[in-house]
């Protein structure tokens, strides 16, 4: 899949690409340009399952998603598990009505803009999550730690994505149908800022009644 690079996460007014993703919710494709012309999309690109507050931002997602589509806004959560074990694990956590697709090479996080961290900086972070961690912690301790609290099952997949030399960031685009962002959140990796933060449901939805319009 051949993408544009950009050094910046895309901000309301900017064209968006076309990216084509393998679906996980059903077999074959999805592409942003199946939208164009059709209807506004919320796009949700996040990092793999094995990652606690993604898999919390796609059930956020599938909960918000009949709210947006009375409005005439369709859905699409991106991870980048591979297809195959991210089809497993919605097997068995089911997000009915929700677009999904896989993006396993984050390709339309380059073309989003979403920066990748060096992983240094990383784990020099600490998530301090009062009642839900015992102490602060680097990224890849909370997530092993939060991981085996919720019972997810950590696969070899899991394991190679987990151990990239860069950590990803993650947002979120309300997409008109012209291909114009009109709303965005993304990630900021400072502590306390955005860092594993989900946007504010009743801005996105105010958003997204302007934009069906």
């Amino acid at each position: 899949m051949s993408t544009p690079y950009v050094d910046h996460p895309l901000q309301p007014g900017d064209r968006v690409p076309n990216v084509e993703f393998d679906a996980i919710s059903h077999e074959g494709k999805i592409a942003l340009d199946d939208f164009r012309g059709r209807s506004p999309v919320l796009i949700g690109l996040f990092r793999g399952l094995h990652c606690p507050f993604c898999r919390r931002h796609v059930a956020a997602m599938a909960y918000l998603n009949p709210m947006l589509r009375e409005k005439g806004v369709q859905s699409l959560a991106v991870v980048n598990t591979p297809v195959e074990r991210a089809r497993l694990y919605f097997r068995y956590h089911p997000i009915p009505d929700l677009l999904a697709a896989s993006d396993p090479v984050k390709a339309s996080h380059r073309a989003f803009g979403l920066q990748e961290i060096g992983i240094d900086a990383v784990m020099a972070l600490r998530i301090d999550l009062p009642g839900e961690l015992p102490e602060p912690m680097n990224p890849m301790a909370m997530d092993e730690f939060i991981n085996e609290k919720e019972g997810y099952p950590i696969t070899h997949v899991d394991r190679q994505m987990m151990t990239a030399d860069k950590g990803q960031l993650v947002g979120q685009f309300l997409i008109d149908r012209e291909g114009i962002v009109r709303w965005s959140f993304t990630e900021v990796l400072e502590p306390g800022v955005q860092t594993f933060k989900a946007p504010n449901s009743q801005e996105l939805i105010t958003v997204a009644s302007q934009v069906a319009l």
